[in-house]
């Protein structure tokens, strides 16, 4: 799939859909469908941003452009994360294909699947996916951040009734159903075990039932849409979680225009690692009496230890605070409490630079 970039921020997609091949771009609220039959090239343009799109916005044309998941819970939690880092996700509508991202970028929303593409063509500066898609889609993009979010993994599965247990017991030959050929060919391929590949393009756990397939490499969060439909995991492909990415060819611009690219791009990287830091973090303050502050030290070591402030006629007390776990504070606050502490206070925190 090749694409150019033309003046005003003009991007023309060519592709030639036939058996096999990876679905077409699709824009987030196109009625066209996902996978069309075609006998030539199928173009479609995007630009220029963002009026092109029919949507009208005071966004300037040097705004770096996010490719975000336009629905499910990738959209929901990566707009969450933009939200939490003071980048406020701002469209016209529900159903609008751009936003302003707290006025500092550019959010064009777009099936998640067609993320790597957008972003290793040029079209999006950056984008948003699960890094299962990124990883089928075989592009040559970097990931600058795990965002923790979108938790699966990519799975093989077999029905519960036929005998197949493990990778060991699949037979040479064996047809496998997949949303995600390329990555179930290449671990196949690794362990050495002939199988033939059927691309589907979704509701791979019915495959075993209606004979299309024995086994499924499919999506797996808890395990339960499996069990209902009589399968039983044998084997994880990869683990995945939301991934922010950019093409190779960006962190290797050298322009200047292409060094400022890649330092907007590394203060969002910061802005919204800041926000996930935040999220495993308290904020402890407490009055703790002065003779127990070397055992103080112990229970909150904080960031480069903790900030030790006098209290105005405190007497033998003195203010303490300090960063914690979140995962430990319950023990935290306990500790403290044998020590002699007052007045504990506990919060959240909202972002935390490292």
């Amino acid at each position: 799939m090749r694409t150019t970039i033309t003046a005003p921020r003009v991007v023309a997609v060519c592709a030639r859909a036939n058996r096999g091949a990876a679905p077409p771009y699709q824009l987030a609220n196109s009625d066209a469908p996902a996978r069309p039959e075609l006998d030539g090239p199928a173009f479609f343009a995007l630009g220029p941003r963002p009026s092109a799109l029919g949507i009208h916005t005071t966004l300037s044309l040097d705004m770096l452009r996010i490719a975000i998941p336009n629905k499910g819970r990738l959209s929901e939690d990566a707009r969450e994360l933009f939200n939490d880092a003071g980048l406020e996700v701002r469209a016209r509508g529900d159903r609008a294909l751009t936003a302003s991202l707290g006025g500092e970028f550019e959010g064009l929303f777009v099936r998640a699947q067609d993320i790597p593409e957008f972003v290793a063509d040029g079209a999006a500066d950056a984008g948003i996916t699960g890094w299962d898609l990124i990883r089928e889609s075989a592009r040559a993009l970097e990931p600058l951040a795990d965002l923790e979010f979108g938790r699966c993994r990519l799975a093989v599965a077999a029905r519960e009734e036929s005998g197949v247990a493990s990778l060991e017991d699949i037979p040479a030959g064996m047809r496998v159903a997949t949303v995600f050929p390329r990555l179930a060919q290449q671990f196949f391929e690794e362990r050495g075990c002939p199988v033939e590949i059927v691309p589907v393009s979704g509701a791979a756990e019915i495959a075993p039932h209606i004979g299309i397939a024995d086994v499924i490499v499919d999506l797996v969060s808890t395990g339960s849409t499996l069990r209902v439909n009589g399968l039983r995991e044998i084997a994880t492909v990869l683990e995945s979680t939301a991934r922010l990415v950019v093409a190779r060819a960006t962190l290797q611009d050298g322009t200047p225009q292409g060094r400022a690219r890649v330092r907007s791009i590394e203060e969002l990287v910061a802005a919204l690692q800041s926000v996930l830091r935040a999220r495993e973090k308290r904020y402890v303050m407490a009055n703790v009496p002065r003779s127990a502050l070397e055992a103080v030290k112990g229970v909150l070591p904080g960031i480069n230890g903790p900030t030790v402030i006098d209290i105005l006629n405190g007497g033998t007390h003195v203010a303490v605070h300090a960063v914690a776990d979140a995962r430990t504070i319950y023990r935290t606050v306990a500790e403290l409490k044998a020590l002699g502490a007052e007045g504990i206070l506990v919060t959240r925190i909202e972002r935390l630079m490292a």
